[in-house]
């Protein structure tokens, strides 16, 4: 069994972490992200692997160069959230788990670009880290079908694939770990999702517009308020209209219809779309959004 530090953040690492110490791993030290505030006046709140951490005893720290003192003879990083300087790969070994087929995707928002692009297959890979951004050598790849799932289901599952695929690469120790294989093919990147990205712009076709709904963060705008899309689908038909224009639960697009799921009105809870249709009761000439002119 290897003694290591493990660096990460969000609740999709938290399994990665669980793994390791129930496979019988020494992890020494976590190292996460510092604690956010919630709200004006509101106490310090954890990241998942932070909280994750206090609960399996384990020593925690937001400072990356306390690395130094941990004594491991790896680090494993899942969704950390910051790129590990050279200073510190120099010193310490480190294995990244990447939810992506590098070098397809390589960046903060890799599970996200391939949904929006139309991915059929996306997967996971375990890489050594070097200065570069995810650009290592590849140690361990599996592939893992896209189909019609969202963002955050879509990181759990991949999220489940990594841990699995770490606990069988160490499983031999960290003596054993092979050297990896050069990354080979066409490099994208897979860029932070903006805000104004996650905004619905009605002129684009509804098989695009679909995509962004699963990235469970999209919006639209009604009444001067803001409409989350949680859930959506392309329609079947059509609908008479512009861009933005409702008929019952469907909306025209540039390219089809998109039939709403599952809505949140500004302040208020999430419901189906036919529950907010039949309360909001929009008139004959009111459209979502503010349409934009052809691209």
């Amino acid at each position: 069994m290897a003694r290591l530090v493990f660096l990460g953040t969000p609740a999709a690492a938290v399994v990665a972490l669980e793994a390791l110490v129930g496979a019988g791993h020494e992890v020494a030290m976590v190292v996460s992200r510092p604690d956010t505030r919630r709200g004006r006046g509101g106490s310090p709140s954890p990241s998942p692997v932070s909280a994750a951490a206090q609960r399996l005893g384990i020593a925690v720290t937001d400072r990356l160069d306390d690395v130094h003192s941990a004594g491991a003879e790896l680090g494993v990083v899942v969704a950390y959230g910051r790129i590990i300087p050279k200073v510190v790969l120099e010193e310490l070994d480190m294995v990244n788990v990447h939810f992506s087929l590098l070098p397809r995707w390589r960046g903060a928002a890799p599970v996200e670009r391939a949904i929006l692009a139309g991915d059929t297959v996306t997967g996971v890979c375990i890489m050594r880290l070097e200065a570069g951004l995810d650009t290592g050598p590849v140690l361990a790849r599996r592939q893992v079908p896209v189909d019609d799932l969202h963002a955050d289901a879509l990181i759990g599952v991949l999220a489940r694939h990594g841990a699995e695929m770490l606990v069988e690469l160490l499983s031999a120790g960290v003596a054993a770990l092979p050297p990896g294989d050069p990354q080979q093919g066409e490099a994208t990147y897979a860029a932070k999702i903006e805000a104004e990205e996650l905004r619905l712009d009605w002129n684009r076709p509804a098989t695009e517009l679909e995509r962004l709904v699963r990235l469970d963060r999209a919006w639209t705008e009604f009444r001067g308020g803001r409409l989350r899309v949680l859930d959506a689908r392309v329609g079947a038909g059509s609908v008479p209209g512009p861009p933005g224009y409702l008929h019952g639960t469907q909306v025209s697009t540039g390219d089809g219809t998109l039939e709403l799921g599952v809505v949140q009105p500004e302040g208020r809870r999430p419901m189906t779309a036919g529950q907010w249709v039949n309360g909001a009761r929009p008139g004959p000439a009111e459209v979502l959004g503010h349409a934009q002119g052809p691209r």
